[in-house]
């Protein structure tokens, strides 16, 4: 059960309660209670498969531009990190912050799934599990529990439905926004945790989704060429963000209450980019990033304590296809911010995208387990036990060591 969130209930929450990657020994921190009791955590679910190569191009990877063709940026087009890699154009409060050492990308992240299926591939990313359905609760909800007996941990959905990663055993918030938050994805949503373990609707329903997202986003592009239209969109583009930023402004205000919320899940949908590419994309990232300004607003001077990881559950395909889009992949971008971060460059390792070094010969190859820095950041910056991450949060997670030294 998720309680709905108002001032005078979240006022009560608390009343009642590239980069090395190793093993950790027990405990790789000294801080203390009362520090841990100021971190903060949000983990942002971009669903429908975010293409990693729009949301950090590597215009420096000379494979790039001929994989990419009509929808490859040239290298002045993007928000320049390093030699290799860019960020979106419309990504520019993560760029701004990546500039004060505040963000970084992992372009070649991954969780453990390979079957390019929404269904399994959220499932395997909020559960935490090796496998799909490998678990019923999820990671958060779990992190929830191994912390309660040390320090009770207040978690908040944001969302009309709380998202299976903050599921289980403790009760968390939840906050619905309420209309104008990506309203047309509710319904699929609900249908898609209502058929995902029936043999026969489950598949059926994910086609049906499919087909639907391809045909509307084909119209959509199509429409995007009347000049009229495009002057509409950029009004609804504007008004969209100016919600977006409203609704990440307000969670950090939460999040910043006496006993509020240290943990919190947010679900944006929008990002299955089969056809006509760079406006669905751009809009959506336009999005994300005016959220992620919202939140660091909101959050004020507890952004210094904070991490935010934005993530997917699968990648796109390297190549654009015939629709000016791209299909179901494997490796992502995945975003990392925070005050709480430390500077750096990218996370995890660079695959490239030379023909021999694609996943399938069609996906940017995994270089870097989800899992890992998750299992990273849940026990250096909100100080989960080794142990109890490999048991309890993480179990079957041997193979991906946590990922230290983010913050």
């Amino acid at each position: 059960m998720n309680a709905p969130l108002n001032r005078r209930a979240l006022l009560g929450l608390g009343a009642g309660l590239g980069i090395g990657v190793t093993f950790l020994g027990g405990q790789a921190f000294a801080a203390s209670e009362g520090d841990l009791a100021k971190k903060k955590l949000v983990v942002v679910i971009c669903r429908g498969g975010m293409d990693g190569l729009s949301v950090s191009p590597p215009v420096g990877d000379r494979d790039y531009a001929g994989l990419r063709g009509s929808i490859a940026f040239k290298p002045e087009e993007v928000l320049k990190l390093n030699g290799v890699f860019g960020l979106h154009p419309q990504l520019s409060t993560v760029h701004a912050l990546a500039m004060k050492g505040q963000a970084r990308i992992a372009p070649a992240i991954a969780s453990p799934d390979r079957a390019r299926s929404h269904f399994e591939a959220q499932d395997v990313l909020e559960t935490g599990a090796a496998g799909v359905y490998g678990a019923d609760t999820g990671w958060l909800n779990r992190t929830l529990e191994v912390l309660a007996p040390i320090r009770p941990v207040e978690g908040l959905s944001v969302g009309t439905t709380a998202p299976l990663i903050l599921r289980g055993k403790v009760q968390a918030a939840s906050w619905s926004p309420g209309k104008g938050v990506d309203e047309s994805a509710r319904l699929p949503t609900l249908l898609q945790d209502l058929y995902k373990t029936d043999p026969l609707l489950g598949p059926a329903f994910a086609s049906g989704l499919e087909t639907e997202a391809m045909a509307q986003q084909a119209i959509t592009a199509m429409a995007a060429t009347s000049t009229m239209n495009m002057g509409a969109a950029d009004g609804q583009k504007r008004r969209g963000d100016e919600t977006a930023r409203k609704l990440g402004s307000t969670l950090g205000g939460f999040m910043i209450q006496p006993g509020g919320p240290q943990i919190a899940a947010i679900s944006l949908d929008g990002f299955d980019t089969h056809a006509g590419q760079p406006g669905q994309i751009a809009t959506r990232l336009s999005y994300l990033d005016a959220v992620l300004d919202g939140l660091h607003t909101g959050l004020g001077a507890e952004w210094k304590n904070t991490v935010v990881m934005a993530v997917t559950e699968f990648g796109r395909t390297a190549r654009v296809n015939g629709t000016g889009g791209t299909d179901h992949g494997t490796a992502s971008t995945g975003l990392i911010l925070g005050g709480a971060l430390k500077p750096g460059g990218i996370v995890g390792d660079w695959p490239g995208l030379a023909q021999n070094a694609l996943f399938e010969n069609r996906d940017t190859a995994p270089t870097l387990d989800m899992r890992a820095l998750f299992k990273g950041v849940l026990t250096e910056h909100m100080g989960v036990d080794r142990a109890l991450l490999e048991t309890k949060v993480f179990p079957d997670s041997k193979t991906a060591k946590p990922l230290i030294g983010l913050v």
